[in-house]
């Protein structure tokens, strides 16, 4: 019944909102704004950069996080190895995100196809996103983890995060047993081991992109239920869980732990914003200023187009509340 009125009211664009709270606006956005999954937003000299799901990883750039513009590729091409990997894979790279650590960028992406287990997380780095820098280049560095048929999990959706301590974490998961983490090598950003402990962390029947973020003494996963890609037919809706370590288990604001299916309702449709997912964090480099977070929604005014959206986070209450720019 519950998944019924999703669908109804994300078909119709209805204003209502489903889960309780004040109402929510994103930031007016301009220029290119259309995307599907989209990364972090990451912070490189002038301006802020954004990647996301398309052929050879779409690429768009902003000076001030509100008005957008194409900025090229990562790949004219997908790595050779990426044609081994999935027997359906086509070249549609999905789901990419990025981060910098030690003044490199890694950007990890995911290589699959629709429906399929047989996926890989892939990774390529770079020390600049400026494309006119005489030192822009991007070296693939082959897959990071991989799953096939018969896996608990599917490696797609990467989420990737530093801790205070220099610690790098890969979060991932679509599906099947849900959302897991395995820790990354913050020199090569690679596994630490091929073997190296893989937690689970979430699950739900549709469940995936997964974001991580520390606040305070807690660290935070926020993750997608439902169904993404149906343009305003999306049922995609955000929950969260919290922990006292990276990993976990996470728990929401019941108690239930979210491998379990539990998950405190963060975002979900409201009017013509329908379907939010693939929650990520703003990079920005500071450290006092308000949390923003990043976004993709089904726009009911563009025919269900997927756009970019920035909110910002309230964390008055002790949990992270969507509230208005």
């Amino acid at each position: 019944m519950r998944a019924i009125l999703l669908f109804l009211i994300a078909a119709l664009g209805c204003s209502a909102n489903l889960f309780a709270g004040e109402p929510f606006t994103p930031l007016a956005l301009s220029g290119q704004t259309f995307i599907h999954d989209p990364s972090t937003i990451v912070h490189d000299g002038s301006r802020y950069y954004v990647f996301g799901t398309g052929p050879g990883i779409r690429i768009k750039a902003s000076p001030d996080l509100t008005n957008w513009e194409n900025a090229g590729s990562v790949f004219r091409h997908p790595p050779d190895w990426t044609l081994n990997v999935s027997p359906d894979f086509w070249g549609y790279i999905w789901a990419p995100d990025i981060i910098q650590v030690n003044g490199k960028f890694f950007l990890y992406y995911s290589v699959s196809a629709w429906g399929k287990q047989t996926s890989a997380i892939g990774l390529v780095s770079n020390v600049t996103l400026d494309s006119t820098s005489t030192n822009y280049l991007w070296r693939d560095a082959g897959p990071v983890i991989a799953s096939t048929k018969g896996s608990a999990f599917n490696t797609i959706d990467p989420s990737a995060f530093l801790d205070r301590d220099g610690r790098l974490w890969l979060a991932f998961g679509s599906y099947w047993q849900g959302i897991f983490l395995t820790e990354l090598n913050p020199a090569t950003g690679q596994r630490l081991a091929t073997n190296s402990p893989l937690f689970q962390l979430a699950w739900n029947h549709s469940i995936e992109a997964a974001c991580l973020t520390r606040h305070d003494h807690f660290y935070y996963l926020f993750v997608n239920w439902g169904e993404c890609c149906q343009g305003i037919n999306s049922t995609y809706e955000v929950r969260v869980g919290r922990a006292g370590k990276i990993t976990g288990p996470y728990r929401d604001r019941t108690g239930k732990d979210l491998a379990e299916g539990g998950g405190t309702p963060f975002l979900a449709s409201r009017g013509r914003f329908i379907g939010p997912g693939h929650i990520g964090i703003v990079a920005d480099g500071t450290t006092n200023g308000p949390t923003r977070f990043s976004y993709h929604y089904y726009d009911g005014a563009t025919q269900g187009r997927s756009r970019l959206a920035v909110g910002k986070i309230d964390w008055s209450g002790g949990w992270p509340e969507p509230t208005a720019n």
